[in-house]
C-alpha cells in the first residue's frame, strides 16, 4: 500500500474527527473519558484552515490518519497525529511523523514540543523524541499524567536544503 501525504482541507474535518476518535478509543478509555475529550478530539474546518494539518491517503484516496503543527517560531506543538486502528502497524504513523518534522524544518522551526498520550510515548521515542516532563490535569477528580515530549528539529541548509 503506497502512502501519500496531503495538505488537508476543511472538507475532510469529519474523516479527522472520526479518526481521532477511533485511535483514542482504541486503547480503551471509558466512553465517557472519550466524552470528556470530544472537544479536544474534534477537528473543525475553521481548525484545518488555520493550522499546518496533513492527511496520509492510500491508493484509493481514503484518509488513514493525520497530524496537526500548531504555533511559530523556534517550537512548534503537534497537537494531533492520529491513524486510524485498522492502519496501525503499516508505517502510518511513522509517515505522518517524518513529513512533520520536515516540514517544521521548512518553517525553520528548533522544536517540535508533544504532549503525547502514554500508550504513544514509545512511538514517539522510536521517532527520536524525548520525555522531557509531564503535564498533569484532572480527570473525573483524580490527577492524570501525561509525558510531555521534545523533538529536537534536523535543521537544513538554505544552499543545499540538506540536514546540518
Amino acid at each position: 500500500m503506497a502512502i501519500e501525504i496531503i495538505r488537508a482541507r476543511p472538507e475532510h474535518a469529519v474523516r479527522l474527527t472520526q479518526i481521532a476518535h477511533s485511535a483514542k478509543s482504541y486503547w480503551g478509555y471509558p466512553a465517557r473519558w472519550i466524552e470528556l475529550w470530544r472537544d479536544q478530539l474534534t477537528i473543525t474546518g475553521v481548525y484545518v484552515e488555520g493550522h499546518e494539518v496533513y492527511a496520509a491517503v492510500d491508493d484509493e484516496g481514503v484518509i488513514l490518519g493525520f497530524y496537526a503543527l500548531n504555533g511559530s517560531g523556534d517550537k512548534l506543538s503537534l497537537d494531533h497525529l492520529w491513524v486510524q486502528p485498522a492502519s496501525f502497524g503499516a508505517g502510518v504513523g511513522r509517515a505522518l511523523f517524518h513529513h512533520a518534522a520536515a516540514r517544521a524544518a521548512e518553517l525553520r522551526t528548533k522544536e517540535i514540543e508533544i504532549e503525547s498520550d502514554p500508550h504513544a510515548e514509545g512511538f514517539y521515542h522510536k521517532m527520536g523524541a524525548e520525555t522531557v516532563g509531564e503535564v498533569t490535569y484532572k480527570l473525573e477528580g483524580q490527577p492524570r499524567c501525561l509525558p510531555l515530549m521534545s523533538y529536537k528539529v534536523p535543521q537544513v541548509k538554505a544552499a543545499d536544503q540538506s540536514p546540518t
